[in-house]
């Protein structure tokens, strides 16, 4: 059976990674109104651009309007389903107000993870209404899940972030930031450290001072169980995170679905999971109600890789394989694995093997220095960052 995994986007890189890395879908936003206000996120004049990258490959594009919509705002959305339309293959939605714009339309509808639909006269009510996917309450076990899914398709989280508030209706950000988190402009305080204080100023520092930085989801150790419940479509979460991210998450979950791996297969990817940006692991609400034990230490991710800029660069020779690079920052040595990154290209990760400098071998480039690597041929202007392992 084929199963759809769908991948976030927020800008061209993070677009052509998720392709490469092999997602049949992505999801995206366009500034105004989605749940991650804060990421770069596309225009209306970028949709021409995404739908021909995107059909070339025969991946779908599903536009998120899944913010809370105030009165003011109706015209605006009813705007942009309308020039949407011919540019996307759903639109994912929960305000019912949203619905009925798409459904006087004509736009596909997949109904939000900010709908919390976690039964199956919900389910129905959202099929009735022309739903083509529903993407599931995140608080179901796999067993409620197994329910709904014979009702309509079922779209579910496999990775990514997950909020204290776990559906979302959070209102931690717009109390202290006036950021509402339900209008896509979360300032994640959840992921500080806190300390308690009592009325008379006496403090107290928690064991875990991360009391509401939830860990990451990571569905890779059970994904043939979420098979068996009936889930047609995995989501990953993280369009706020980078292109490295979007790809090494992608590809991984790409394999998972496509066949049914090893327990070496599983836990060599969790390592590879683990180097791109996370804050620890949790299986979610899959199997029971998260504990203590979910909930993270960190403030700035667990990831065992961090990337460093060091160059850029400014030409390409393409009769020897050859990208000519300036070096801005640090130093770069022979060995080094570095991320190449542009806006019409996938990341691209390479071992530099060998290195000159006018015309002579060198191990060592330093800062000010112009250097040439071999390399995949990038675009002039592709940004060079070095790989840092982390302890």
């Amino acid at each position: 059976m084929k199963y759809e995994l769908l991948s976030p986007v927020g800008n061209y890189p993070m677009l052509y990674s998720a392709i490469k890395g092999g997602c049949d879908a992505v999801y995206f936003g366009v500034k105004g109104f989605n749940m991650r206000e804060g990421a770069k996120n596309f225009s209306l004049r970028d949709l021409p651009k995404i739908k021909k990258i995107c059909d070339e490959k025969h991946v779908k594009k599903y536009l998120t309007l899944n913010t809370v919509i105030y009165n003011s705002e109706l015209k605006k959305t009813e705007e942009i389903i309308k020039k949407a339309k011919k540019y996307i293959d759903a639109i994912i939605c929960w305000d019912l107000s949203v619905v009925n714009l798409c459904r006087k339309h004509n736009v596909p509808i997949n109904i939000s993870t900010q709908a919390s639909v976690s039964n199956t006269s919900s389910a129905k009510f959202y099929k009735n209404l022309g739903a083509k996917t529903i993407v599931l309450a995140r608080e179901l076990n796999l067993k409620q899940i197994k329910q709904i899914s014979k009702i309509v398709n079922v779209e579910c989280f496999c990775h990514g972030a997950m909020c204290v508030a776990i559906s979302g209706r959070c209102f931690s950000s717009q109390f202290i930031h006036n950021c509402s988190a339900n209008r896509g402009k979360c300032a994640h305080p959840c992921r500080r450290a806190w300390t308690v204080t009592d009325d008379a100023g006496n403090q107290l520092k928690l064991e875990n001072n991360k009391v509401m930085s939830a860990k990451d989801l990571c569905t890779l150790p059970f994904i043939e169980e979420m098979k068996k419940a009936g889930i047609k479509s995995f989501k990953i979460e993280g369009r706020n995170r980078s292109p490295e991210y979007v790809y090494t998450v992608t590809k991984i979950y790409r394999n998972a679905l496509d066949k049914k791996l090893s327990q070496e297969e599983i836990t060599n990817s969790i390592e590879e999971l683990k180097k791109v940006y996370n804050r620890g692991f949790s299986s979610g609400f899959y199997f029971r109600t998260p504990t203590a034990d979910d909930f993270s230490y960190t403030e700035n991710g667990e990831q065992t890789e961090k990337k460093m800029y060091i160059g850029r660069v400014y030409s390409y020779l393409p009769k020897v394989g050859v990208g000519l690079v300036k070096i801005h920052a640090g130093e770069l040595k022979i060995g080094d694995e570095i991320y190449l990154l542009n806006d019409k290209i996938s990341i691209e990760r390479i071992k530099v093997e060998s290195m000159e400098k006018n015309n002579n071998k060198i191990e060592i480039a330093k800062k000010g220095d112009e250097i040439g690597i071999k390399m995949p041929k990038v675009p002039k202007n592709t940004d060079v960052y070095l790989i840092r392992k982390e302890n």
